[in-house]
């Protein structure tokens, strides 16, 4: 395949393959637990948050907000040095909504991360809805001298499944947001899942073509899944949440990649949850065999990230 961007045996853009080519090293990223909350869950726009979510599902187990910024960092990248041989570190700002309070308080997290030597940039996980100016403005002034990443959690372009999911937010907003953050040097990650009840392969067929419009550096993906304790748990439990099978995920996803520029990179493709906290579906497969089972079937397919794309499409996402 002839696209620099696409990894010949991965026929996807990774992420990790786009860090060491940007700096020249193995890259990690550090989850750090900044003490958030959502305003979903602190009665602004709601509470109880969305029907899927427990972080402690999918945080590693140092990151508490009890334990100092400065120790869970460290922590983070001695594991990585250990298991990857990282040499630089991106600090991810990843439970909860990580813009969510006053910027005097995410300058102090934000500047510390970013003051360690081995760390070239901050990632920061957040809703469409609560990305002020003033947060805009201080990731925009670290930018100019740092990696800044904004993780915007989407989900889904339905706003029905948006409104079914308690998320707070719809796609105007994400929409805005995405317009506000673009061209001010800062990255933009979208999150997304698939396999909300109702959702069908067309539809999520409709976000890439979404995505594909859009100023989007990065995607994460992840099949709907249900931990012990969450909504969706009792959903799956009263039989109102019936999980899709793991090979509709695989063709769907594969679908998805086809349609999406191959200058967008991919950070994740699975989600995975502690078996002791994971209700379903239980497919029985690590993260790194998921993402592999991806890969495989696009292999199979001989097809790869953004070989579907329209000659239209190619040059709006170029712009």
């Amino acid at each position: 395949m002839s696209i620099g961007y696409i990894h010949k045996e991965l026929h996807i853009n990774s992420y990790g393959s786009y860090l060491r080519r940007r700096f020249g090293c193995r890259v990690s990223k550090v989850n750090v637990d900044a003490g958030f909350t959502c305003p979903n869950r602190d009665g602004t726009k709601g509470t109880g948050g969305c029907v899927y979510c427990d972080n402690a599902s999918f945080s590693p187990g140092g990151t508490q907000a009890e334990i100092s910024q400065e120790k869970q960092m460290a922590e983070g990248m001695a594991y990585h040095r250990r298991r990857l041989q990282s040499e630089k570190f991106i600090i991810y700002f990843q439970k909860f909504t990580n813009t969510y309070a006053p910027v005097g308080r995410l300058r102090d997290m934000y500047s510390r991360a970013l003051a360690h030597p081995d760390v070239i940039g901050i990632s920061v996980g957040t809703r469409p809805d609560a990305l002020g100016d003033d947060a805009l403005s201080l990731l925009a002034e670290l930018a100019r001298n740092h990696y800044v990443c904004v993780e915007l959690g989407l989900q889904s372009m339905d706003d029905n499944i948006l409104a079914w999911m308690n998320r707070g937010h719809n796609l105007a907003e994400y929409l805005k947001a995405v317009e506000r953050v673009a061209r001010r040097g800062i990255d933009i990650c979208t999150h997304l899942i698939y396999g909300f009840p109702g959702e069908t392969r067309s539809s999520f067929q409709k976000t890439a073509n979404l995505i594909s419009r859009l100023p989007i550096d990065s995607l994460k993906i992840h099949q709907l899944h249900a931990v012990r304790g969450t909504k969706l748990a009792e959903l799956y439990d009263t039989g109102l949440y019936i999980p899709i099978s793991r090979e509709e995920y695989t063709s769907t996803v594969c679908d998805f990649l086809e349609r999406i520029p191959a200058t967008i990179t991919i950070q994740r493709l699975y989600g995975s949850a502690p078996l002791d906290l994971l209700v379903a579906p239980k497919w029985g497969l690590k993260n790194n065999q998921m993402w592999y089972s991806i890969v495989n079937e696009l292999g199979r397919r001989g097809s790869w990230q953004g070989c579907r794309l329209t000659a239209d499409t190619r040059q709006v996402s170029n712009l």
